[in-house]
């Protein structure tokens, strides 16, 4: 954790860690605890991770991925029923929707914090993550456990935004606000995305992956996305012993205005521009 952040959550919870070998759905005390954590990332009251504005970057909590860890020692497994749907599992699904659309097909799991104004389609959010408000999570997308998705951020059709809980120290994948990822995009490994970038559909980030910009040739990041600006995937070419072959990065295309609106007819121009399809 960052020396000048504080998790809100007890400190209790990293007592337990340290003796996490020992702990099991007999232990009522310590389930007490752990339950009560995750309620706070599931309302919200405490997040796994967050962009520190002042420094730009992420600054994660380790006290709320280790209660989360925790909480498939001390809790059982449970039989529940929605529907025709019958599940077996210690973490059970999400009860508080108060302001979020929930389209059916949707499931999202307790520990998980919707802000009011999200939309559900048919997908998943796992435990820890955190999705703000206005954002759209299309058909068949899912979100990772402990990724964080900022506000009016549109994740398109089968986009996989992936996961981390181990170590407790992993930086999650980071979508900022306003950002667009395009379908069947993944965004994994801890990768992030900038505010307002438009993701095109297909593309893969990861943490290592070089991010460069088309019209200087620069490497910009490795598993970052800048703000406001469109991007692709791609290929670069790389001399091996072998041969030359082409390696996967990403392409930034071109830069928006800040606060730039996404038009959809504009950024079809944009891909048509660079000979890719819309």
């Amino acid at each position: 954790m960052s020396e000048t952040f504080e998790s809100p959550l007890p400190a209790t919870v990293d007592e337990l860690w340290e003796r996490r070998a020992d702990l099991s759905p007999d232990d009522g005390e310590a389930r007490g605890v752990i339950v009560g954590a995750v309620d706070m990332l599931d309302t919200g009251k405490a997040r796994v991770a967050f962009i520190d504005h002042s420094t730009g970057e992420v600054v994660v909590d380790e006290r709320a991925k280790r209660a989360i860890l925790l909480s498939f020692r001390v809790l059982g497994m449970v039989r529940s029923q929605v529907g025709d749907f019958h599940h077996n599992d210690r973490i059970p699904l999400k009860t508080s929707l108060e302001g979020v659309r929930v389209v059916p097909g949707a499931i999202a799991r307790w520990g998980s914090y919707l802000a009011s104004g999200v939309v559900l389609m048919p997908s998943f959010t796992n435990i820890g993550a955190y999705v703000d408000s206005g954002t759209m999570v299309d058909t068949w997308a899912t979100v990772g456990s402990c990724a964080q998705i900022g506000r009016n951020v549109h994740l398109s059709g089968g986009v996989g935004i992936g996961g981390v809980l181990e170590p407790p120290n992993a930086v999650p994948v980071v979508v900022e606000d306003e950002a667009l990822i395009g379908s069947r995009s993944m965004i994994v490994e801890g990768a992030r995305v900038g505010k307002g970038a438009v993701v095109g559909a297909g593309t893969i980030l990861t943490s290592s992956m070089p991010v460069i910009d088309v019209e200087t040739g620069e490497q910009l990041s490795r598993g970052h996305i800048p703000d406001w600006c469109v991007a692709v995937g791609g290929t670069r070419a790389k001399e091996f012993p072998g041969g030359t072959f082409g390696l996967p990065c990403v392409l930034v295309l071109k830069r928006l205005q800040a606060g730039q609106r996404h038009d959809k007819a504009e950024l079809n121009d944009v891909l048509r521009q660079h000979g890719l399809n819309a």
